[in-house]
């Protein structure tokens, strides 16, 4: 059941993850589940970048430079974090979206679009049992320095994917009685 499988879907941090790679052939499947997100007007507005190997190692560089460069106080653990979360991961996937050139909708309703898109991405890694996770740093800000980006896209950050080991702890939401009206 489809409902099973929202709530079994977690966030799995790098720190997590093992040395087994992601199989090419399981990052084409999430990408094609993300491909079917809805969206309005049907412009599809989810781009994706796909890092292994060596990229992951120069995205990891690239944003412990730009945080040192950008911060006031930069502090050397969050500098090596920066620097090490990329390296641990299988996959990381640069989620983007590009902007309708016509501008038929509002950019709002393509920020969703994509974000549905990466929802589909995460119950598929669930369904698959890959870890993974959005991280939306500030330095996303600097991707089109990072990547060639399209007149119009811009980055909403990266879907780590990773394998983990053990079981991951159950989640908890509050009553959905507490945040529902009803009105007749």
């Amino acid at each position: 059941m489809i409902l099973d499988l929202i709530r079994k879907r977690r966030s799995v941090f790098p720190a997590q993850y093992n040395d087994k790679p992601v199989a090419k052939a399981d990052i084409e499947k999430v990408l094609e589940a993300a491909n079917w997100a809805p969206n309005h007007k049907k412009t599809e507005p989810w781009r994706f970048k796909v890092m292994t190997g060596k990229t992951k190692e120069k995205l990891g560089l690239f944003l412990s430079l730009k945080y040192m460069e950008n911060v006031a106080d930069p502090k050397q653990m969050k500098a090596k974090k920066l620097i090490e979360n990329p390296k641990m991961a299988g996959a990381i996937i640069a989620i983007c979206m590009q902007r309708d050139p016509k501008e038929s909708l509002p950019e709002w309703e393509e920020i969703a679009a994509t974000s549905m898109a990466v929802q589909n991405m995460w119950l598929c890694c669930t369904e698959m049992g890959i870890g993974s996770y959005w991280s939306s740093p500030p330095l996303i800000k600097f991707m089109d320095e990072f990547f060639e980006m399209e007149p119009g896209e811009k980055c909403l950050g990266f879907f780590y994917m990773g394998h983990f080991d053990g079981e991951l702890p159950e989640g908890t939401r509050e009553p959905i009685e507490d945040k529902v009206v009803w009105a007749d």
